[in-house]
């Protein structure tokens, strides 16, 4: 009885669990994916309501897809084969800061480099 009340104490108080970089990055990769799928939804339809009915956006969104898929397997491939102990390792926080900067700058600015090249492609070729 007292383990499971521990677990779900635990569950509700993130901060007394002990440090696990792999799960951390593994939090982060998934809040960085909600976080690029609500910009790529709202940067590709403000692109779509453009006058023109181009294909560009369309092949913007394959891309947009396409594009962050390996990049977080990459991100997750790389902590999830860290050893139990290298997992609660703390001289591990600047590699993780790093990787975890290179995540977020990827979810929030590949929507909109992506959508801002293929609508000056658009105006080129238009």
């Amino acid at each position: 009885m007292a383990k499971e009340w521990q677990r779900a104490w635990l569950a509700f108080h993130p901060a007394a669990r002990p440090l696990d970089w792999r799960r951390k990055m593994s939090d982060n990769i998934a809040y960085a994916l909600l976080v690029y799928t609500a910009l790529q939804i709202f940067v590709t339809v403000g692109a779509l309501k453009t006058e023109g009915g181009s294909l560009l956006p369309y092949l913007a969104l394959v891309v947009l897809v396409g594009a962050i898929i390996p990049a977080c397997r990459r991100f997750e491939r790389r902590w999830k084969r860290l050893t139990e102990v290298q997992a609660h390792d703390p001289t591990l926080a600047s590699l993780f800061r790093r990787d975890r900067l290179g995540l977020w700058l990827l979810a929030i600015g590949l929507p909109f480099a992506l959508t801002a090249m293929f609508q000056a492609l658009n105006v080129l070729f238009a």
